[in-house]
């Protein structure tokens, strides 16, 4: 069994997840999880369960073993998280105890002890039959190649009797511990119950978000921001009293309130007791919501899911499931590391709507940028209306980006072809300032301007040049422009040198040294937008047209993708990036036609503005 063991988990994995383990990964199980099963056996534990690589709900996290049995003490069920490492030694990093230096590792990694709980924290959080019990939860970090004395430095943390740490100069008091915890009896109905149980988060998590929520932001709502927030609010009561399901869908242009609306709903309904998550398709909106809502609570940052979080969710398993940047939303939740078995076809849409009583979708239809991106009205109306389910609808005609100017969304629409009429002379308006650069040169010195003046502003760009990985000594000058040269923002999860991961390019120091592309812009806001309208939207006959072959966007490069949705997206994508801005915009177009159309767009009130000193 134990030389089959690396073979049966990674034909497992990937037939649970589409993917392969890394070779890592796959040598470390022959090495651990044999330990820990005869360790079991030694302390007449065998009936106990081992769930190996258990994926923790709703995220792509996952456990090395979560043991299930029966408690020692009370006869009830109980789960100890197990955390097996291989290090021979380790010690803090730099006397700081939440980090970890471990020989052979390029970078410290955090404790041990600190995934552990985590874990712990997560799964009593989520798994509902142990939400009324978190304490049914332990966790353990058994070192068993390391010595006491070599890994010494570990042992600061180890003060909580829910999370412990074993080496294997501690191995029989590892095996005490276990003798203490479980009762030699099978773990197997535990281990059923713990994996069939309902996904929910807590009563405790909610309140906990409740009260994050409300300490940090002081939400006001206004007008038809109100009527959104009162119409879900209506619509959770009445499926609650009435067992019945409803859909709420709310539509506004950047900046009217939509994320605000959202995190006031997460935040009162906790309060109240509702089980309630939120969810994005945006890798970079989730990550800030994270960072910033759940800055100091772990746990309050689990409420923050993605859109493909809920394929295998318990139908009305939560109460509201708050779809934010619904325009996000994909044709399905398979993605290339799905095993071909395992496609259903099955609409992404459909996967929400089915996972809450009050599934409620906000979005903007014009940021639609991708291909095989549908979240539209029409599209979530015809699936809730094929499910027998009723739909309200609230538009929001507010305007809170782009200083509150209707007037300049309206232009830029009109500009873009997204609405009828035609581009029109930009007459300004006193409370948000259009600008013309003649070279990005032009652009960058006004915008450092502004950030000397304590004002936050990035610059972005269509997908027009290459995108290079980053390279040993830092980000490659891809975006090119005469003899201006621009580094992408970072591709990853992680920074380079002093430019944030990609995630956080909007609103982490050192952004604006790179050039943003739509996908970390979209769903963020900075009071100055610098905007590159690169050579696949040009000026021709008094309208911009696209042109496909100066998109170098893979996603549009793909020939299932026809020319009509190539244009649409391209359009949509410079409504995203020109709407970004709080108090003001400064367009550069590479094409020199374009900029002459520009400028007489904008010679009253833009294209005569100053020009910075290169």
């Amino acid at each position: 069994m134990e030389r089959q063991l690396a073979d049966i988990l990674a034909n497992q994995l990937k037939a649970t997840t589409g993917r392969y383990p890394s070779p890592s990964e796959r040598n470390s199980w022959p090495r651990s999880l044999p330990v820990l099963a005869r360790d079991l056996v030694e302390a007449g534990l065998g009936k106990v369960e081992m769930l190996v690589e258990y994926q923790l709900p709703l995220t792509s996290k996952r456990a090395d073993v979560v043991l299930a049995g029966v408690d020692a003490r009370t006869g009830g069920d109980l789960y100890v998280v197990v955390e097996l490492k291989q290090w021979s030694q380790a010690e803090s990093y730099e006397d700081d105890q939440h980090l970890v230096l471990v020989e052979g590792f390029h970078n410290p990694i955090g404790h041990p002890l600190l995934q552990v709980q985590g874990y712990c924290d997560y799964i009593a959080d989520f798994v509902a039959p142990l939400s009324e019990h978190p304490e049914a939860v332990r966790g353990v970090a058994y070192l068993h190649n390391a010595a006491d004395l070599d890994v010494q430095d570990l042992f600061a943390l180890a003060t909580s009797e829910r999370t412990r740490l074993f080496t294997k100069t501690r191995r029989g008091a590892f095996l005490e511990y276990l003798r203490a915890q479980f009762a030699p009896e099978s773990g197997a109905d535990a281990a059923d119950r713990f994996l069939n149980g309902a996904v929910r988060p807590s009563k405790q998590l909610l309140k906990l978000a409740a009260d994050e929520i409300k300490n940090r932001e002081q939400f006001i709502l206004l007008d038809e921001q109100r009527l959104a927030y009162e119409m879900v609010q209506h619509a959770v009561r009445k499926a609650r009293r009435s067992d019945t399901k409803e859909v709420v869908i709310v539509t506004g242009g950047p900046g009217s309130g939509k994320s605000v609306i959202a995190l006031s709903l997460l935040g009162d309904l906790s309060r109240q007791g509702y089980s309630v998550l939120h969810a994005t398709g945006s890798r970079s909106f989730t990550q800030t919501m994270r960072r910033h809502v759940g800055k100091g609570s772990s746990r309050v940052k689990n409420l923050f899911k993605y859109f493909n979080s809920f394929t295998d969710a318990e139908r009305n398993g939560i109460d509201v499931l708050i779809c934010d940047e619904a325009h996000r939303i994909r044709e399905t939740s398979d993605n290339r590391f799905t095993k071909a078995a395992q496609r259903t076809g099955r609409p992404q849409v459909d996967e929400l709507i089915a996972a809450a009583r009050v599934p409620v979708f906000l979005l903007d239809e014009h940021q639609v940028v991708k291909p095989n991106e549908i979240g539209t009205v029409e599209a979530i109306k015809s699936h809730a209306a094929a499910m027998g389910i009723q739909v309200e609808h609230v538009p929001l005609d507010g305007q809170f980006r782009c200083g509150g100017s209707r007037k300049y969304e309206e232009w830029v629409l009109r500009l873009l072809d997204l609405e009828p009429g035609g581009p029109e002379e930009w007459s300004g308006d006193d409370h948000f300032e259009v600008r013309l650069a003649d070279s990005p040169w032009e652009m960058e010195n006004l915008l450092r301007d502004r950030l000397k003046d304590g004002y936050s502003a990035r610059i972005s760009a269509g997908y027009c040049w290459p995108w290079s990985d980053s390279k040993p000594d830092g980000l490659v000058n891809d975006v090119r422009i005469g003899d201006w040269a621009r580094p992408w923002n970072v591709k990853g999860d992680r920074a380079v040198g002093m430019a944030p991961p990609s995630a956080l390019w909007a609103t982490f120091d050192g952004g604006f040294e790179q050039v943003g592309c739509v996908y970390t812009a979209q769903g963020f806001e900075y009071d100055w937008s610098g905007v590159i309208l690169g050579p696949d939207i040009v000026a021709r006959d008094g309208r911009l047209i696209t042109v496909r072959e100066a998109n170098a966007d893979p996603e549009l490069k793909r020939r299932a993708v026809t020319d009509a949705q190539c244009e649409r997206h391209i359009r949509n994508i410079y409504k995203v990036l020109l709407t970004r801005g709080m108090v003001g915009t400064v367009i550069h177009a590479v094409d020199p036609q374009t900029r002459e159309f520009l400028a007489e767009l904008l010679a009253e009130h833009g294209a005569d503005a100053a020009r910075p000193s290169r």
